[in-house]
């Protein structure tokens, strides 16, 4: 039972009369006394959750995604070893990471949408190494890999704290196959996403290469030795613009101004989209496809899976930090969606869509690939993203815009496809 607030003083009045008002003396007083009495309330809440550390984490996540997080992850850890978690939750969280580092004011802690923004600031000896905190033979060497550092050493320096399924594309009714999909109005496809626009295009390009061309090319693709301007690469744009119906101007302004999170189970189309719009699909009775079913030209490698994930990186010395580190790989500790720790248990009870989902996550077997705007430099991926939106409306200038990208792209040492069961026992 919570303490009764105590009362405010009585507030003095004028006199009575047809001109009574309350002097701006008075205001004066009473908004301090009510910001002193603010004040005393906001300290005694933290003085009563006082804990004996402290860890600041700067992570994507707002709205329901960021509550789920806290309810699930952050308030056990903070019983279990008495630590007290900053939490700031940020949609621009690139440009405010890297304010806060350009500040000499990191967070402890940052979970990142993909390695590649990771992999730049582990070379540029940004990040901690996170040996010793876990262990990575729990997890495929592409979710936990040993990458170098600032002086060429090789470090775990992350860790998956939240992973999705791609290469999907969801329908109701019958199973589609290519022949049913070529017609562009067959699609569900909203590009809208703010600052982020443009990324379910670069889903489909990506994945389009990662079935015609094969995982091996795609992992060159992504770290920097396949060009952007090899043929493969621009058959998968050409493939990708055919299927949406790039260059119809009336068609591409609906696209680019619909959010990627359109309602339209119900409207008969298909969607190529992750395993977050699970929920989406299933209460339409809806079910999913591999998309080498749908993708013009699959190749004979086609099958493998793109994914994506959120990785948690450690950028201080705290002592907390590398405990919150410890308690995110702990088998034991409820992360969001699918863990892809070996060691962890998972129940998705009768619902096989989601059985499906945690298996092609974490069993040996399905070769899986980052995707691969996740796994580039932050100025490529932003660059990758605007050009997406502009073949839309201009298909004719594929190939300035591929010569453009060529331009940023760099070499870099990344596993970007796995699942041949490196994984150990544990």
């Amino acid at each position: 039972m919570s303490r009764p607030l105590p009362q405010d003083p009585p507030v003095p009045q004028d006199p009575p009369g047809p001109r009574a008002r309350v002097r701006p003396r008075t205001l004066v007083a009473l908004a301090v006394c009510l910001a002193l009495l603010a004040a005393g309330v906001y300290a005694g809440v933290r003085w009563a959750q006082a804990r004996q550390g402290t860890v600041t984490l700067l992570a994507s996540w707002t709205g329901r995604e960021a509550t789920e997080f806290e309810e699930r992850v952050i308030e056990d850890f903070e019983d279990a070893y008495d630590i007290d978690v900053v939490y700031q939750g940020s949609s621009a969280l690139s440009q405010v990471l890297a304010a806060d580092i350009a500040a000499g004011n990191p967070p402890d802690v940052v979970v990142v949408p993909g390695p590649g923004e990771l992999l730049t600031y582990a070379g540029d000896g940004r990040l901690r190494p996170l040996d010793g905190l876990f262990d990575a033979m729990r997890y495929d060497e592409m979710w936990a890999p040993r990458v170098p550092g600032e002086r060429g050493a090789l470090h775990t320096y992350w860790l998956p704290v939240k992973t999705s399924l791609k290469s999907m594309v969801w329908y109701t009714g019958d199973k589609p196959a290519a022949a049913s999909a070529d017609t562009p109005g067959r699609w569900c496809l909203g590009l809208e996403d703010g600052a982020a626009s443009g990324w379910p295009g670069t889903d489909w390009v990506e994945d389009i290469l990662l079935q015609q061309a094969g995982p091996e090319r795609y992992e060159d693709w992504v770290n920097g030795t396949l060009g952007w301007t090899h043929d493969d690469v621009r058959e998968a744009w050409r493939t990708w613009g055919e299927t949406v119906g790039a260059g119809d101007r009336e068609r591409a302004a609906k696209l680019l101004t619909t959010g990627f999170a359109e309602d339209c189970a119900d409207t008969g189309r298909l969607e190529h989209q992750g395993s977050f719009r699970a929920d989406h699909w299933r209460a339409a009775g809806g079910d999913y496809v591999h998309s080498a079913q749908v993708i013009p030209g699959a190749g004979p490698e086609a099958g493998a899976w793109e994914v994506s994930g959120d990785l948690a990186a450690l950028l201080t010395d705290n002592p907390d930090a590398r405990q919150l580190i410890r308690h995110l790989a702990d088998p034991a500790t409820d992360l969001p969606d699918h863990s892809v720790n070996r060691a962890a248990t998972e129940n998705p009870g009768a619902d096989t869509i989601e059985a499906r989902i945690a298996g092609t996550l974490r069993e040996d077997g399905p070769t899986r690939c980052w995707d691969a705007s996740d796994a580039m430099p932050r100025t490529l991926r932003d660059a990758f993203h605007q050009a997406v939106l502009r073949h839309l409306v201009e298909p004719e200038a594929l190939d300035e815009q591929l010569r453009h990208l060529q331009e940023l792209s760099v070499e870099q040492r990344l596993p970007v496809c796995g699942g041949d069961g490196r994984a150990g026992e544990g």
